[in-house]
């Protein structure tokens, strides 16, 4: 499956892509970190760029879905190693980069539609940390995923040590952390890391493909639905509070948008919806 066309942008660390879907209104915004050389560095300035480029897509009512990868055989191979010998002696300015990466990182689980990450290679340290805050993960087969920051006398700053746990368990997140071990795709799929895992050619496709289903869908309720799920796993809402949540979202939405009785009335009819995400 493939896109009908794309326009592309750059900016000195960053590839984007508005990708058209071949079915289905709107487009795949595609975020590829093209630093291959250096396995697409976390370094203060690109995670300045994520954030603007975010901000930019997650606003676009054309972008349904937005997925981030890396050029060569890296998703991100973390931080800047070369830049932290100088950073991390600077008490001002090491603390604001890693508020900026936590800003950046926390910032997707607040736009109004997936950020998936699709992981083509060597993902660990921040890039472990960028993949954990997307809405979900595929992964091709040559990738491996971990922590790795301890080896390197290093420990997660981007949210590596809140959000493993939360999303392989406890006792599994301790020994990636621990140990620095590298997942392999099926292992990363089993533990639920990520969603899927697909040939490395298949990657983007395979991203294309989700961001189509997710297309046919109402806008707004997709944006409901993260909201909710969200609720849950990033403010650690109770169940009690959480479906308290889903209620009242879910009747707003039902007695006030226009995609709700469009769904409807397409069922009856047994016609195509048209969602306009009203």
């Amino acid at each position: 499956m493939t896109a009908t066309h794309s326009e592309t942008t750059r900016t000195s660390t960053l590839l984007v892509e508005r990708m058209a879907l071949s079915s289905g209104p709107g487009a795949m915004a595609l975020v590829t970190l093209n630093r291959p050389d250096e396995m697409n560095p976390l370094d203060w300035d690109t995670v300045r760029h994520l954030r603007t480029t975010f901000d930019e897509l997650g606003h676009d009512d054309e972008v349904r879905v937005v997925a981030i990868t890396g050029a060569g055989r890296a998703f991100s191979a973390g931080g800047d190693m070369k830049k932290y010998q100088q950073l991390q002696r600077d008490t001002q300015d090491f603390p604001q980069f890693l508020a900026d990466i936590h800003e950046t990182f926390a910032a997707i689980s607040q736009y109004p539609k997936p950020y998936i990450a699709l992981v083509n290679g060597i993902a660990v340290a921040g890039g472990i940390e960028l993949v954990l805050s997307c809405d979900l993960a595929l992964a091709s087969a040559s990738a491996r995923i971990g922590d790795a920051h301890l080896p390197f006398g290093q420990m997660g700053g981007g949210g590596v040590l809140t959000l493993l746990p939360r999303a392989v368990g406890p006792a599994r997140a301790r020994e990636l952390i621990f140990t620095g071990r590298m997942l392999k795709p099926q292992e990363a799929l089993e533990w639920g890391l990520v969603s899927q895992v697909v040939e490395d050619d298949d990657l983007v496709a395979a991203g294309l493909r989700f961001a189509e289903q997710v297309a046919a869908k109402s806008p707004l309720a997709v944006r409901n639905a993260k909201q909710v799920l969200n609720a849950a796993y990033w403010e650690g809402t109770g169940i009690p509070g959480g479906m308290r949540l889903e209620r009242e979202v879910t009747a707003r939405y039902c007695l006030t948008s226009s995609d709700a009785p469009e769904g409807l009335d397409a069922f009856e009819s047994k016609r195509t919806p048209q969602f306009t995400g009203r």
